[in-house]
C-alpha cells in the first residue's frame, strides 16, 4: 500500500509545506489537500508543487458544483504541470449543507454530473476540441440559452499527461458502482475493512465488469486515523467526536450518507442515537454513543503490534492507497507517527 496523510483544514500553506517537505524525506509517498469551506484546495496544492520534488499531490476532493467541467480539467492540468506529473484529481458530490449553504449552487443530478465531468475531463486532457451534449452540460452552450456566439475549443497548452488520474468520493451503491467504472481510484469515508465487502462488493464488482481494461485495477483508499504507542484511548476518543460529527452533523435526518453507511455496517439503532444527541447540540454524548468497535475498526490505533494488525487488514480488504490523519497536535509529533507507519507498512 501507499501511504499518504490528509491535510488539516484549517492550517496555514506555509507551515504545511515545511512540514510536507519533512513528510517526503520520511518516505511518505502522497499528501491530500481537503477542500470544504476552508482555503481553496488548488492554492495549497499549487503551492506545494512548488516546495517538494517526488511526493504525490491529490485534491481530496473538489466538489462538482463549484467549478465548471473545463474549469476543473484546466486546474488539473495546471496543477499536474507544475508539479512535474504528481497530481492526482480527486472529485465528489460533498453534499447539500455545502454546495447549497456555501456556495449557492443547487443540488441536483450527483451520478449524472460526476460522469458528465470525467468525460468532459479526458476531453480537454487529449486537446480535443469540447463538444459535449449532457443532460448536466451542454458545451457549446445552445444559441438559445446564450448569444449563439460560442464555438468549439480546445485547451492551448500541452498537458504532461493525457490522462491525469481521478479519484472519486462516493458512498452509495449506484455511485460506487460508477465509479469502479470510469475512475482511477475510489475515496469513500469511514472505511471498515472487515465490513467493505459486505456494503460495497456487489457494487464495486458491478461496476468493474463495466470497467475499460485502460483504466488498470481501481485505486482503493481508506482515510484512517493514526496513533501508535500509549495513550489510545484519548486518540480512541477523537475518532468517535470525527465519527460523531459525520454520523450525527453531515446532513438532516433522512438525509446523512455517513449515518446510511453506519447503518449498513450494522450500527443502525447507534446511528440512530448518535445522530439524535449530535443534532440536539449534545455533541459529546453523540461522540460517547459510538461504539468502540466502530472506532478501532476504521482507524490505525493502538500499540506498533496493534497497528500492524489493522494494516493487514486494510490490506486484505483491497486497500491500496492509506491517506492517514494522525492524531497529533504537533508537526513533530505527525511526523514520528508517520515515520513508524512507513516502518511497519515496510
Amino acid at each position: 500500500m501507499r501511504i499518504g496523510m490528509m491535510l488539516n483544514y484549517s492550517g496555514g500553506f506555509r507551515e504545511a509545506a515545511d512540514e510536507v517537505q519533512r513528510l517526503e524525506a520520511a518516505g511518505l509517498d502522497l499528501v491530500v489537500v481537503p477542500e470544504a469551506y476552508s482555503f481553496d484546495a488548488v492554492s495549497q496544492l499549487g503551492f506545494l508543487a512548488a516546495r517538494t520534488s517526488t511526493i504525490e499531490l491529490a485534491s481530496g476532493i473538489l466538489q462538482l458544483y463549484t467549478r465548471t467541467p473545463s474549469l476543473t480539467a484546466m486546474t488539473a492540468a495546471g496543477l499536474d504541470y507544475v508539479s512535474d506529473g504528481r497530481f492526482t484529481l480527486g472529485l465528489g458530490a460533498s453534499g447539500p449543507q455545502v454546495v447549497e449553504g456555501f456556495h449557492g449552487v443547487p443540488y441536483d443530478l450527483p451520478l449524472g454530473r460526476t460522469r458528465e465531468i470525467v468525460d468532459i475531463c479526458r476531453m480537454v486532457w487529449r486537446r480535443e476540441k469540447v463538444e459535449y451534449a449532457g443532460r448536466s452540460y451542454t458545451i457549446p452552450l445552445p444559441a438559445d440559452q446564450g448569444t449563439g456566439l460560442g464555438k468549439p475549443l480546445k485547451l492551448i497548452n500541452h498537458p504532461v499527461r493525457d490522462r491525469i488520474p481521478i479519484v472519486l468520493a462516493s458512498l452509495g451503491q449506484k455511485a460506487v458502482a460508477q465509479t469502479a467504472e470510469i475512475a482511477e481510484g475510489w475515496m469513500p469515508t469511514l472505511y471498515y475493512p472487515e465490513k467493505a465487502d459486505a456494503v460495497w462488493g456487489d457494487a464495486l464488482a458491478a461496476g468493474a465488469a463495466k470497467r475499460d481494461a485502460s483504466l488498470g485495477t481501481l485505486d482503493i483508499f481508506a482515510n484512517p486515523a493514526l496513533y501508535i504507542g500509549l495513550g489510545a484511548e484519548i486518540a480512541l476518543n477523537v475518532v468517535k467526536e470525527h465519527i460523531a460529527l459525520y454520523v450525527g452533523g453531515m446532513g438532516a435526518r433522512g438525509k446523512n450518507f455517513y449515518n446510511e453507511v453506519a447503518t449498513l455496517y450494522g450500527y443502525g439503532e447507534d446511528a440512530e442515537r448518535i445522530q439524535e444527541l449530535y443534532l440536539s447540540g449534545r455533541k459529546e454524548e453523540a461522540g460517547a454513543a459510538v461504539p468502540d468497535e466502530f472506532a478501532r475498526g476504521i482507524s490505525l490505533i493502538g500499540s506498533p503490534a496493534e497497528v500492524a494488525e489493522r494494516l493487514a487488514a486494510f490490506a486484505a480488504a483491497g486497500v491500496t492507497t492509506l491517506t492517514v490523519t494522525p492524531v497529533a497536535r504537533t508537526a513533530e509529533d505527525r511526523l514520528r507517527l508517520i515515520e513508524g507507519l512507513v516502518q511497519l507498512a515496510g
